[in-house]
């Protein structure tokens, strides 16, 4: 089990890595992971900072419920509570969230159809990504229970007109993941853009590449890769570790 410092750290630099990527909108969104050893408590953005500001030492513990619980009294965005804390609540398995307002996925969840397996990174998310209409900013207590429903034991969400949700046993794994989404939505809108119909392959091969892709689960998504990212974050965005 990793340390809370070090689930710091990573989350931290994943906030860094999406302001690199374009992937912030100022100072909304959120990541956030569970804190080990304290359940119901997870690592939250202060609200007021850009992605680009935050480090290990500024993210805010918080509970389920959306109470800060680390004495700092520090100022968190309400959505992030409705959104999180409610993915948290129902998924002990997801140690970290990502909602993020990231351009190519907020565009296809716009679409009806959502992600087609019209490139290899969609395949990966075959039949592993929800939906959940839109219902006005996420601020409704009530809405929390359609939105986990919708979840279900799924990788992720588009959540209609709003943006991607994606869920990791780590931060490595959800930020992969978020790679994988972006980079699959980007495909399909440019193919689209490109041509009236656009070819994807049959839902059976789209499962099989997904059964490949994933494997016997003994490596994640991330696992690999994440070493790399935390090396850019390091050369271009320093710092996150304080």
């Amino acid at each position: 089990m990793p340390t809370e410092r070090e689930v710091r750290i990573h989350l931290a630099a994943a906030y860094r890595l999406a302001a690199l990527q374009g992937w912030d909108d100022t100072i909304y969104t959120h990541l956030s992971a569970v804190v080990p050893g304290e359940p119901g408590c997870y690592l939250i953005n202060r609200f007021g900072q850009l992605f680009e500001e935050v480090c290990a030492s500024s993210l805010v513990k918080v509970d389920v419920r959306g109470e800060v619980v680390d004495g700092s009294g520090a100022a968190v965005n309400p959505s992030g509570f409705a959104i999180h804390g409610a993915v948290h609540a129902a998924r002990p398995d997801a140690a970290c969230v990502i909602h993020l307002h990231s351009p190519w996925s907020v565009a296809l969840a716009a679409l009806p159809q959502g992600l087609l397996p019209t490139s290899q990174w969609a395949m990966r998310l075959h039949g592993r990504l929800g939906r959940h209409r839109y219902e006005g900013l996420a601020v409704d207590t009530d809405e929390q229970a359609r939105m986990v429903g919708a979840l279900g034991s799924l990788d992720g969400l588009l959540l209609e007109h709003h943006g991607p949700l994606v869920v990791g046993r780590s931060v490595a794994e959800a930020w992969q993941l978020m790679v994988i989404l972006e980079k699959a939505a980007q495909a399909q809108l440019r193919a689209m853009a490109a041509a009236a119909n656009i070819r994807g392959v049959s839902d059976e091969l789209a499962a099989l590449t997904q059964r490949q892709w994933v494997g016997e689960g003994s490596v994640r998504d991330g696992d690999v890769e994440w070493p790399a990212w935390l090396r850019r974050a390091e050369r271009l965005s320093p710092g996150f570790r304080t």
